[in-house]
């Protein structure tokens, strides 16, 4: 039988599978340069839905909490995201946003007193390292607003992951989840009104059936399985399943798309995924013993 710890990864690496799906989802059913709304429509009706089904406000500081983890992990981060993905080539984008699993390990070690480990360094440093084998491309631009945008948002959901470590919600999990997804919505409805203006009208059935997809699926059901993770595994743990993400997205062009993998893409997959195991492996009880120091 599998350990409680593995099945609770296993659950929380369904949330970056899932979130790997949304760029396909949304070139092939969104309606174009409507980055903004898309984001709206993620986050709050998902929140909303939360909400009204656990019947749960917060209370005390858990108001400005909620706004704080809500701007962190799904505002400010959905639109730089977006930023980030309108002004870089996703393979730059996703490459700079890999970087995360190594920001949250250095805000772990000031917010939540960890200690930054050898292998966490090295895993880190190898994960960036391989998606930019797995996405990046020679033709590949840079652009400092997006290159900026990427690390800025990487920043910031990191420091959402720590912060969720360190205030532990007393609420059940669907109603701090709804509570953080209906601030970072609300928060994007002016930036989405400002920047893009009023929804366009006839939205296709397609359309549709891309935003109740991501917002079902790739935001309530993810974020639900994202924070549940967050309370039960330590928070670098966790940010390092993240770079399932471009892995799933190219899995994806690899079959819907037709692409095919170079030589260099296969070993940046295996070293993706080497990063992930390095970062999940925990030190034997012996060896613990050994490296403990005596009194």
């Amino acid at each position: 039988m599998l350990s409680k710890r593995l099945r609770v990864l296993l659950l929380t690496a369904l949330a970056p599978a899932l979130w790997g799906t949304t760029y396909y989802v949304t070139t092939e059913w969104l309606p174009p340069g409507r980055p903004l709304l898309a984001a709206v429509l993620r986050a709050l009706p998902a929140g909303l839905f939360l909400v009204a089904l656990t019947r749960r406000l917060p209370r005390g500081d858990w108001w400005w909490r909620a706004l704080v983890l809500g701007t962190l992990n799904i505002g400010a981060f959905f639109a730089l995201l977006f930023v980030a993905a309108y002004r870089l080539p996703g393979g730059v984008a996703a490459t700079v946003g890999s970087v995360q699993p190594l920001i949250a390990a250095l805000l772990s070690t000031g917010l939540l007193g960890n200690r930054l480990t050898t292998r966490t360094l090295i895993a880190g440093i190898a994960g960036v390292a391989g998606v930019g084998l797995l996405v990046l491309r020679a033709e590949a631009r840079l652009d400092g607003v997006g290159v900026a945008a990427a690390l800025g948002g990487a920043l910031l959901m990191a420091t959402g992951v720590v912060l969720s470590k360190r205030w532990p919600s007393p609420a059940p999990l669907l109603a701090t989840t709804g509570w953080q997804l209906v601030a970072g919505g609300v928060l994007l409805v002016p930036v989405a009104l400002l920047v893009e203006g009023l929804p366009p009208a006839g939205l296709t059935a397609g359309n549709l059936a891309g935003y109740a997809y991501l917002s079902a699926v790739g935001t309530a059901l993810a974020y639900a399985l994202w924070f549940r993770g967050l309370r039960e595994l330590p928070a670098t743990d966790v940010t390092f399943l993240g770079l399932l993400s471009p892995l799933v997205a190219t899995a994806i062009g690899l079959i819907a798309v037709g692409e095919r993998l170079t030589a260099l893409q296969s070993l940046g997959g295996l070293i993706v995924l080497g990063s992930l195991v390095a970062a999940q492996l925990r030190p034997s009880a012996a060896r613990r013993e050994a490296a403990a120091p005596t009194r």
